[in-house]
């Protein structure tokens, strides 16, 4: 497979920048303001460069040149350090995206429990591969590393919410669901957004969603080893506790660390026939 060149030109001036990729003016106006809110909430400027790549982003569907430009005007930097960060992250698209964004993940765990086939099956019933978006610009599909949800695999990411315990049967009617346009709500959290609302969310602006603020209640695989701690009647040591007391799980580490100890070099004592002279 080919890589797919960056579309930037590295070490452009910003001021070259800002006038060859230049938003309208009405759409420079508001991305300004918004811009000097968030600028205002950081000590240096230039920590606010990643959720001003948000920003743009809620405007474009992905990273473009124009918000490369802006990012560098408002925060002085060059077009290459701005293109250095927002290509570094998974988050910042590089190609326009469609209303929502579907991650199945395909890290080990979500793997074994069906993930690759969940996207095999959806790469089928989409009709497009990885990366692309569908031909009405609602679904791009992509696969995703672990995202810390392992309790409940495999799982679906949608604009970066939780869909767990996914099938190939679900996840058909998932995508069936967005591209019909009805409400659909993730297993934990508030209704979806669309790819762009999300993205100005995480660049630091308040969500409106019902419920969004909601703290979600763990389910019962997340605590599952809590319950059976509870059950066994287990619990850590108590603060000040001597850490030289050993018992019978250390007995049995110090055993098996002991069996799985190389057997010793040849030396003057041990010569590679490996008896004593």
């Amino acid at each position: 497979m080919t890589a797919k060149p960056i579309f930037i030109d590295f070490g452009i001036p910003r001021e070259v920048a800002a006038e060859s990729h230049r938003y309208p003016d009405d759409v420079f106006a508001r991305l300004s303001d918004d811009a000097t809110q968030i600028i205002s909430r950081y000590p240096s400027p230039r920590s606010a460069l990643l959720p001003l790549l948000h920003l743009v982003q809620s405007v474009d569907g992905y990273i473009t040149p124009a918000g490369i430009g802006f990012c560098a005007q408002q925060l002085g930097l060059t077009t290459a350090e701005v293109t250095a960060v927002s290509t570094f992250y998974s988050m910042y698209r590089r190609e326009e995206t469609g209303d929502y964004l579907v991650g199945v993940c395909t890290n080990t765990l979500c793997a074994v429990m069906g993930g690759d086939q969940i996207l095999a099956d959806l790469r089928e019933y989409l009709e497009i591969e990885v990366g692309q978006t569908t031909p009405d610009g609602s679904i791009t599909l992509e696969h995703v590393e672990c995202n810390a949800a392992c309790d409940y695999a495999p799982v679906v990411m949608v604009n970066w919410e939780f869909f767990d315990n996914q099938t190939p049967r679900s996840g058909r009617d998932l995508v069936d669901a967005l591209r019909s346009g009805e409400q659909v709500t993730p297993s934990r959290g508030a209704p979806l957004c669309k790819f762009r609302e999300t993205a100005r969310i995480l660049a630091g602006f308040a969500d409106e969603r019902d419920g969004a603020s909601d703290a979600a209640e763990p389910g019962a695989p997340t605590l599952a080893g809590h319950r059976i701690a509870r059950e066994r009647q287990m619990q850590a040591p108590a603060p000040g506790a001597s850490d030289d007391v050993a018992g019978p799980d250390d007995e049995q580490a110090a055993a098996e660390s002991s069996a799985d100890k190389p057997a010793p070099a040849p030396s003057a004592d041990v010569p590679p026939g490996g008896k004593a002279s």
